[in-house]
């Protein structure tokens, strides 16, 4: 995306030094547009904002920066009315260092003289390099290229480049200038505009292929085990963040679950937590379990991680074939909670767990085992799930308020889909609105 300008307070033309006044009606003083919510509102091409579809020019003189060097300090631009009849104020700059100085957010069309040279350029150079470092300098502002008579040739290039139009400078009326400026705004907002439509189909896309790469399809084929999931991103977040969960079956009949959680809510989380599942898909189908699965992610996750700080808790459940015993890992990870019927829902031994990956060189993580029993339901889960607050108030659901409401809901005769879905509605109604974190959660039920 281009790099926002740094808001400058708004330079009448007079104060300038250099810009003629185009009008007695133009005022002692601009007062800068102010930037309101994107919601429902169209930048200009000065990267503000207006209400809806209403052009905010309308009721602003438009005001025009026009780059020249004139050792003369003759004038070449015209006195100027915009649509409605108000003066188009003039800014003049004779290099772009002043330009720079003078390109405050209340400047709608820059009008640029291909002639000048640019910084660190010679005349054997780039001819459009003075263009190229305005479209850089201001990359939310219209352009206009001026040139010399008969060189159309030079004015299309311009365009090419990303004026939004060329003018030929002998040519220079107050109508055809004021129609110029007119046109070169609304052409570079409606080019903002697609530019931002087309932003927002790639990220669409981008959301999609991490959604299939952080909540895959389980392997299960083979296995008696039923299998639901359920994801829910946190209200602040454009994409998903860092949960990811997978399930997966080895030829030996072992049953292989996980679930994790990569700190961070932004896209490089995210894509972290992708390769995480995958390296743990592909080491789990090659053999690997325990303590030297979790080291080898461990490798993983600090040879692609963004940032030295940037941990990752995980989970890890390998159920034996007989589907009556299992092997637990915890990395940093709250623990499973086991429901069993004539028993109350319970979580896992917690005591004997490792640190999150990417805290501890050379950490170890012991491998717990289990007794499952012959019917039963596992519930493995993210702390999004257990962070929401219950009311207005502090307090928070944790991880025993979750195990008494899914006590509750698992005697109410919930299982799979249903009481996944509704453990994450409850969760959510308790806080009030949508939980701040994401929340994931799988289930895994044996019924003989």
């Amino acid at each position: 995306m281009p790099v926002p300008i740094p808001r400058q307070r708004a330079i009448p033309a007079a104060e300038s030094g250099q810009a003629q006044a185009a009008s007695p009606r133009a005022g002692s003083a601009e007062e800068p547009m102010k930037d309101t919510s994107p919601e429902g509102r169209t930048p200009d091409a000065a990267g503000n904002t207006t209400d809806k579809v209403e052009n905010h020019t309308a009721h602003t003189n438009l005001t025009l920066l026009l780059i020249e060097d004139d050792p003369a300090g003759s004038p070449i631009v015209p006195d100027m009315l915009d649509q409605a009849g108000k003066p188009i104020r003039v800014r003049t700059a004779r290099n772009l260092t002043e330009a720079g100085r003078l390109l405050t957010d209340d400047v709608h069309c820059i009008l640029l003289d291909l002639a000048l040279p640019a910084p660190g350029h010679s005349d054997c150079e780039d001819e459009l390099a003075v263009l190229k470092h305005v479209l850089e300098l201001a990359p939310r502002h219209a352009v206009l290229a001026l040139t010399a008579s008969g060189d159309a040739e030079r004015g299309a290039e311009a365009v090419r480049v990303g004026a939004q139009d060329y003018l030929f400078r002998d040519e220079l009326d107050s109508r055809l200038l004021s129609r110029a400026i007119r046109y070169a705004v609304e052409r570079k907002r409606s080019e903002s505009a697609e530019r931002r439509l087309a932003e927002g189909r790639l990220r669409a896309q981008e959301n999609r292929r991490l959604e299939r790469g952080l909540l895959p399809t389980p392997l299960l084929e083979g296995s008696s085990l039923r299998f639901a999931a359920r994801y829910r991103p946190g209200r602040s977040r454009a994409l998903l963040g860092g949960d990811f969960y997978d399930v997966v079956r080895t030829p030996d009949g072992t049953v292989h679950a996980m679930i994790g959680d990569v700190c961070g809510h932004g896209p490089d989380e995210a894509a972290l937590g992708v390769e995480l599942r995958i390296a743990w898909r592909a080491l789990t189908l090659a053999g690997l379990c325990g303590d030297q699965l979790l080291g080898t992610l461990q490798q993983v996750l600090e040879h692609e991680r963004a940032d030295d700080e940037i941990f990752a808790t995980l989970c890890t459940v390998d159920i034996a074939p007989d589907g009556r015993r299992a092997g637990l890992c915890l990395a940093g990870h709250p623990s499973p909670l086991l429901a069993r019927p004539g028993k109350p829902a319970r979580l896992l031994p917690y005591d004997n767990n490792g640190p999150a990956l990417g805290l501890l060189p050379g950490a170890r993580w012991p491998r717990m085992q289990v007794e499952l029993g012959a019917e039963w339901s596992l519930m493995l889960y993210t702390d999004g799930l257990i962070e929401g607050h219950i009311g207005q108030g502090r307090e928070r659901l944790g991880q025993d308020g979750m195990t008494e409401m899914v006590r509750r809901q698992f005697a109410e005769g919930l299982r799979g889909e249903q009481l996944l879905r509704a453990a994450v509605n409850e969760v959510r109604e308790l806080n009030g609105g949508e939980l701040t974190d994401d929340v994931a959660v799988l289930l895994l039920d044996r019924v003989p």
